[in-house]
Order: C-alpha cells, then structure tokens, then sequence
C-alpha cells in the first residue's frame, strides 16, 4: 500500500512539473511581457471545408471560452501595422483575408503580416459590393486575380493560406462551387463587432464584441484593419478577452492543402533581365531564312508615245513566264475597248447685256439729298403735343401689374378707373392728363353766365 502512494504520488509530481514547464514555455513565447494574452492552440483546417454558423451549419471545432480574430479587407497603412504592432506586444497569430488590390499597392505590409506567424487567406481583388450577383467570368476574375495578387505580393504562392472569405459575406451556389473547385475552405463568422459603422465609438465596437462571445460562449470574430476606430479599439478587446477567461486560437492549413488549385494559372513571365548577357555567352542564332530565287524572265517593252494614247490597245499575242515555271504560256489578252470620242458641248454665247442699275433700285439702301431749290422737310419729332410729351417724361408704374388685372383694368369706364387710381392714393402718378382744377372766379363766371341764359330765355 504504501508503495502504491509513492507511485501516486510520483505521477502527480510529474504532472506538475510538466505543467510548470509548459507555464514557463508558454511564458517565454512572448518575451517583454509575461502578462500577454497569447495564442493557446493552433488547429489545422483541411481544404474545401465552410464555417461560420452566420451562414453555415457548423463552425470551428471550438472549446468553450476560445476566440478566433480575423481581419478584413487590408492591409492599409497605418491601421494594418497598428494592429500588427497590438498582436505582436499581446503575443496573438490571427488571420487576414486581404485584397488582392490592396496586397498589390502595399506589399511590405503583406510580408510582415507573414513574417509575424499570422495566416493570410483572400478576400476577392476587388471587393465588390454584389459580389453574389457577379457573372460567372467576373467571378473567377476575382476569386483567381485576388489569389494571384496576394501570392506575388508574398513572393511564394505557398505562403498563401486555401482560406476564402466572401466579401459581404454574401453567399451563393455559384461561389460555393468555385471556390470549391479550388479546394479552397471557406470562412464566414460566428459573430461581428460592427467596426465598420458610420461614427461608432472604441467603447461600442468592445461591448459588442464581448456580449456576444459571451452570449455564444465560443467563435470567430471578425474584425477589419483598415479602420482608426478598430485600432483604437483593439487594445481593450485583448484586455477584456484575458479579464473573462478567453483564449486566442490560430487557424493554420492542413499540411496536405500546401497549393491552393486555381482555374486559371497565370502563366510564368520570363524577364529578359533575368539572364544577363556576358562576351562568354553565346550569340543568339537567328532562324535560317529560305532562299528561294526567283528568276525574272519576262522582258518589259519599254512604254512609248503610244501607250499613252487613247486609242492604245495591247498585243494580244504577249508571252510571259507564269509562276508555275511554265515557259511560253500565252495570256489571253481581251480586246480592249476604244475610249469614247469627247461630244462637242455647244456652250450657249455669253452675248447677253443688262441694264445698267437705275438711281431707283438704290434707293433703299441710298440716302438722296435734298438739292438748293427744294427746302428740307422738318423734322418730325417723336413728342408732338404736351401730352405725349407727359406720357414720356412721366415715371413708370413702381409695382407692375399682373396681366389680369391689367386686362380688367382695360375693359372697366373711365369713372370707376378714376375711382381706383383715387383710393390708391396720390402716390402713382397717372400718366392720363388730369382736368384743370375750378378756381373760385370760374365758378361766379359760371353762375353769371347761366343767370344770362335765364333772362335772356324769360324776357
């Protein structure tokens, strides 16, 4: 019995030193900051397989607590080696589905994600935003362009990663069977951060992050490098992970899936460059060119005074050599036709004599001048009585009128267009002339006059 114990108690105490050892290693993985939240296990993902329960059944075979982060649509300095710069101090391998577009503008941040251990898939080459409504050509161009885009950045097709996110997330049959017929596995999320809202702040971007790993228990989050906000909200993430018990978990590809199948290689360009010519390297040697002679037997008669005239005909009994070799080959000649004989156009005689023009057809456009004996008419001027001079010199109306009230205004008696002017005020000037005023000495006149009329007409 008690040798029974010894032996228990030796196995525990081997455990417990293979456990401090593993403490210590994991310790001494992120030098400079032993309280970093690290990277707890890798799992490796075969080829042509779909996760994410945001669009798929199933996701990654996850413990409880455990985290996948991945980052969209980079990289884009300076966000994307921010965020390289967080992992790095916290000692985390992520995953970047890049643009194949992106990849070709900034490749050095391509080979430092690389460089860092993360996992770098592919994200399309240029993003579409309907990418589930593209044409089957358009689709193959992206999914292959963005493989090829992102493998020249690297240097090595290799180091690409057989991941593929679909942008937007926007599923189809026609992309899941592409992409399976590159044994490419597809990754959807589990859950999002809403990074990439309109005027979201840090704080929001962690509280919905964690509340819903929290509500799962386990996931992918996805995440994008191109965004401030996601940078300044990154650093409170990998806290609040550590704080409540979250690992960071790596995805890396099946050994076996080291060649991502593409349907449509492109094709190897060989530089000139490449191989610098030396005095020891060997001329080019052009290609034999095949002589072939050809012998010019036919004779030319020399064009005479003859060839030129209009009547020529050719000899219909020329010989020449044809291009089978045959000698002496006569060539039908077909009689040639006269030229037609020019028709005398009889042009009619320009004997036809004008008039000389009259003073009267210049005159409208010829002033005459009055001569001595006739006086020169007056001139009419454009304001002949008072009124009308009244009418010229008098201000227009301030306020223009509308045109139906000009209208009615023209069909209405004098007495009422009298009456409106007065209740307008004696502010607008009436262009009408007005009747002179009676004075005192008018009306006794008047009165005078009519006792006049009175006698006269009584007596």
């Amino acid at each position: 019995m008690r040798h029974l114990q010894v032996l228990v108690l030796a196995v525990f105490g081997m455990a417990a030193c293979a456990f401090l050892s593993v403490m210590s290693a994991k310790a001494q993985d992120c030098p400079g900051n032993p309280n970093a939240l690290g990277t707890s296990r890798t799992i490796a993902v075969e080829p042509g397989s779909r996760f994410g329960v945001m669009q798929y059944p199933e996701s990654l075979p996850l413990r409880d607590k455990e985290v996948v982060l991945t980052f969209d649509d980079g990289p884009l300095p300076p966000y994307s080696e921010q965020v390289l710069d967080i992992l790095h101090a916290q000692c985390i391998k992520v995953t970047f589905f890049l643009v194949g577009t992106m990849a070709h503008a900034y490749p050095t941040t391509v080979q430092r994600i690389h460089t860092d251990g993360h996992t770098i898939g592919t994200h399309s080459e240029d993003h579409p935003v309907r990418f589930e409504r593209l044409p089957l050509e358009k689709l193959q161009h992206e999914i292959d362009d963005g493989i090829a885009a992102v493998s020249a950045a690297l240097g090595d097709p290799k180091d690409v990663a057989p991941f593929f996110r679909v942008p937007g997330l926007a599923r189809s049959d026609l992309i899941e069977k592409e992409l399976a017929a590159r044994s490419l596995a597809v990754f959807s999320s589990d859950t999002v951060a809403d990074d990439w809202f309109h005027r979201i702040k840090a704080s929001e971007i962690v509280r919905r992050a964690m509340s819903r790993l929290e509500a799962r228990g386990k996931g992918i989050l996805l995440l994008h490098d191109i965004h401030a906000v996601t940078v300044a909200a990154l650093p409170e993430l990998l806290n609040e992970l550590k704080v409540r018990g979250f690992h960071v978990v790596h995805v890396v590809p099946a050994p076996l899936a080291a060649h991502i199948e593409i349907a449509s290689e492109p094709l190897a360009v060989t530089i000139a460059s490449a191989t610098p010519w030396t005095e020891d390297s060997a001329d080019p040697t052009w290609p034999d060119v095949i002589a072939t002679e050809a012998a010019e037997h036919a004779v030319l008669p020399a064009p005479d005074s003859a060839s030129f005239d209009v009547s020529y005909k050719p000899n219909a009994t020329a010989r020449v050599i044809l291009a089978d070799g045959s000698p002496d080959a006569a060539i039908p000649v077909a009689t040639a036709l006269p030229w037609p004989e020019p028709s005398a156009v009889a042009l009619p005689a320009l004997e036809m004599k004008l008039p000389a023009p009259r003073a009267s057809d210049l005159a409208g456009s010829v002033e005459q001048k009055p001569t001595a004996s006739e006086p020169p008419e007056p001139r009419q001027s454009h304001v002949d009585t008072h009124h009308e001079r009244a009418r010229a010199v008098a201000r227009p109306n301030r306020y223009q009128r509308r045109p139906a009230i000009a209208a009615a205004q023209q069909v209405r008696p004098q007495s009422q267009r009298a009456a409106t002017q007065h209740m307008r005020g004696a502010g607008q000037k009436s262009v009408t002339p007005t009747r002179k005023v009676e004075t005192r000495s008018d009306r006794h006149a008047f009165r005078v006059e009519r006792s006049r009329r009175q006698t006269s007409c009584c007596s």
